[in-house]
């Protein structure tokens, strides 16, 4: 296939025993195949010592996430291989096709200054937390870069070796680290493209690793701190104040979601206001600390605004408690739905409040001499 050499970067942490197979396929179009093992342990050793055979194995002693597993077979490659090489990273659990695989190669070779996604489609047959949290990425994703990626989460992705120090010097050791990669490829003008490819979910992508709290927690985190560090100006606030919004939202639909399953049982008023009113609580209190300490960066006392804040959360929550009510028992609108509509009527509420009022800036006043 290739007129410069292509390599196959597989990270792998308790992998199925479909990697076996994986490299031999790859293989066989003339690829390379560098197979990192992120200490999956001695019960993993016999699948990774059988694709040795057909690829290069590198060993971390102990998991140290899939970020840093992506490191380490980039520097073998920097090491071991020309710059017109094109690297390909593809997920151990053999969610990727071949002719994927290659589809998105041959797309690095045609433009190896571009950054290459394999994007999936998320319709049916797709488990609803990797639906979810592809919308969410991919909307704090824009929100924080202006840039529209479709599948922000792909594993599949194709480009030049050249690109290695720039990847290298890419934060993240974990499953933030993809993220990040497509934060700073975007701030330094690095092209990203995609290319359509299968959807495919074994078992219900079950042998996922990814860890839906503590990893989400990591890829919002990054996103947030990336869209304070590059935006400025009055609209900046409006984008921080957005995106602040947008991770209390997460975390007060999370909890939502999980309350009224816990409380189903409870009758659909008392359970709905019991879940609104305990989510909005966790919500608040982490959407306080973002908002003073980074949208706004208030200098005044915290008794005072966390106050003022906690007043304003309070109202708000009688009138979204009402009006979620409202819309459930009296208009018959689904819950989960309902709980949305009532998020965006009273964002720009919000928002006047605390910019205006709460975390108003003080106007700085300087006399003349006569």
């Amino acid at each position: 296939m290739p007129d410069a050499p292509i390599i196959a970067l597989i990270p792998a942490y308790k992998p199925l025993p479909v990697l076996v197979d994986l490299a031999p396929q790859l293989r066989e179009h003339e690829m390379e195949v560098v197979i990192v093992d992120d200490g999956s342990g001695e019960e993993y050793r016999n699948i990774f010592d059988s694709s040795s055979f057909h690829a290069t194995v590198l060993q971390h002693s102990e998991n140290m996430g899939k970020g840093k597993a992506i490191k380490t077979g980039l520097r073998y490659i920097s090491e071991h291989y020309p710059k017109d090489a094109v690297v390909v990273t593809v997920d151990a659990d053999g969610q990727h096709r071949i002719e994927d695989v290659l589809r998105v190669c041959k797309a690095a070779l045609h433009d190896k200054g571009c950054l290459i996604l394999g994007s999936r489609e998320f319709g049916k047959g797709v488990p609803a937390r990797s639906r979810f949290g592809n919308i969410m990425t991919r909307l704090v994703f824009k929100l924080a870069t202006g840039v529209s990626v479709r599948d922000t989460q792909t594993g599949l992705r194709a480009f030049s070796a050249e690109l290695i120090p720039f990847m290298l010097n890419i934060a993240g050791d974990r499953y933030e680290y993809e993220m990040n990669v497509l934060l700073e490829s975007s701030r330094h003008g690095i092209p990203i493209s995609e290319v359509d490819i299968g959807t495919i979910y074994i078992d219900n992508n079950s042998s996922s690793h990814f860890n839906a709290i503590k990893d989400s927690y990591r890829i919002y985190k990054n996103i947030f701190k990336f869209l304070l560090a590059h935006s400025t100006g009055f609209f900046a606030d409006i984008i921080k104040f957005a995106a602040s919004s947008l991770s209390g939202f997460i975390i007060d639909y999370t909890a939502y979601l999980l309350l009224a399953f816990m409380t189903k049982g409870w009758g659909p008023i008392s359970s709905v206001a019991f879940s609104n009113i305990t989510a909005r609580a966790i919500s608040a209190s982490a959407n306080y600390y973002l908002n003073r300490k980074y949208v706004f960066r208030s200098n005044e006392s915290v008794a005072k605004t966390a106050t003022q804040y906690f007043t304003l959360a309070g109202l708000i929550l009688i009138g979204n408690t009402f009006l979620l009510e409202f819309l459930v028992n009296y208009l018959h609108i689904n819950k989960y739905a309902a709980k949305i509509i009532t998020e965006f009527m009273f964002f720009a509420l919000s928002w006047i409040a605390q910019r205006f009022i709460i975390f108003r800036k003080k106007e700085t006043v300087k006399a003349k001499r006569s």
